[in-house]
């Protein structure tokens, strides 16, 4: 797939990259991506979550009725869940919801989304470019100027700049990572992506 490299100022500035068909053209794999989404998002949970069951609660021990002879059903702790107050029943408990996932398996899945990206023709290069400041106003004009798209946009650089992503954090629809940081949840969940020229490169150097 060949794609134009674009200035910031939105003209063409004539190079033309064809990305690796090894990486942006393969048969995507759906269940791999599957996987590498449900990895990464069970690793970002805490697990922390917490109920107290009848054995937690603070409550008398006081048997409530009797036995017997009260034509209703027996009870014998206001610590059952079925009164308010009570313990959950089945609550949840602290749990780790990390899981190991083979790493061929999470670079087929990452190749897999960006293969997708290419053939929606929802990636944009554009040339390497410096900001002298964090400047919102002016990233957001690059991003038009380019015709990136206004509903997330996944911007990947070749190796972190400070003032770019200062520039972008105050955008809710706009993500900047470095290509280090790339992963399958960012790209599935951006809508389009826009690659400085030399990510392509880097992504192609690294296959084993």
């Amino acid at each position: 797939m060949e794609l134009s490299v674009y200035k910031i100022d939105g003209s063409e500035s004539g190079k033309k990259v064809v990305l690796d068909e090894n990486i942006f053209g393969i048969e995507p794999n759906d269940h791999a991506i599957y996987l590498d989404v449900k990895q990464y998002l069970g690793n970002q949970r805490q697990g922390t979550h917490k109920t107290k069951d009848r054995s937690e609660v603070s409550y008398s021990t006081k048997k409530l009725i009797r036995q017997k002879g009260s034509g209703g059903a027996r009870h014998g702790s206001r610590k059952a869940g079925i009164y308010t107050g009570g313990g959950r029943v089945f609550g949840p408990k602290p749990r780790d919801y990390r899981t190991k996932l083979n790493r061929k398996i999470k670079q087929l899945a990452r190749f897999s989304a960006l293969s997708y990206k290419a053939k929606e023709n929802a990636i944009v290069m554009v040339e390497p470019f410096a900001m002298d400041a964090p400047k919102t106003k002016e990233f957001i004009q690059i991003l038009k100027n380019i015709k990136a798209g206004d509903r997330k946009v996944l911007f990947v650089l070749p190796e972190n700049s400070r003032n770019i992503y200062l520039s972008s954090r105050n955008l809710p629809e706009v993500k900047v990572i470095s290509v280090d940081e790339i992963n399958t949840y960012n790209i599935m969940n951006a809508y389009s992506m826009v690659l400085v020229d030399g990510v392509q490169d880097i992504l192609s150097s690294r296959i084993k």
